[in-house]
């Protein structure tokens, strides 16, 4: 999935057909979703600094998510009050790694690359933002601090050390 080739491609080209692939996608987003609705995944400190960012930066959201599934995510968090806007999977034709949601993101801003900061937390996000030529700040977790992040141009272990990051630039 790092390289772009995602799990319903690849079923398609092991010869799965479509329906039983859309069925498949079906099940699994069911059980996604039903998940975002039970579960609290509240990252601690995450209102706090984004709340302490947009005071000196302005902040969007590009993601993966599907709308559906990023409204689940985010109806009880206060993080989009911070964000001049958010893309989902449905704003952009081509999804990470390829470079087009970190395009269209920087258009919507208003930004060039240059005064642009990325912060991701997969491999996939992080090509997608290299790619696009925009610095980007991974935030590694148990799951994920063995990948390959050398391209970042930061690591950091929770979204409270990106205050620093950004304040240490404006």
């Amino acid at each position: 999935m790092n390289q772009g080739l995602g799990t319903w491609a690849r079923a398609k080209a092991a010869g799965i057909d479509e329906r039983t692939i859309s069925r498949l996608r079906q099940v699994r987003n069911d059980y996604y979703q039903e998940y975002l609705r039970t579960e609290a995944i509240e990252i601690e400190g995450v209102a706090e600094t984004l709340a302490e960012l947009s005071k000196y930066v302005r902040m969007a959201i590009v993601t993966t998510a599907r709308r559906v599934d990023f409204e689940l995510i985010h109806e009880k968090r206060r993080v989009r009050q911070f964000m001049d806007f958010v893309l989902v999977r449905e704003d952009y034709n081509l999804a990470k790694p390829h470079p087009e949601p970190y395009l269209t993101g920087l258009k919507r801003l208003g930004a060039t690359k240059e005064e642009t900061l990325v912060v991701e937390d997969s491999s996939r996000g992080l090509n997608s933002a290299v790619a696009a030529g925009i610095d980007c700040v991974i935030v590694y977790n148990e799951f994920t601090k063995a990948h390959d992040f050398s391209q970042a141009s930061f690591r950091i272990e929770t979204l409270i050390e990106l205050k620093d990051i950004i304040l240490d630039a404006t």
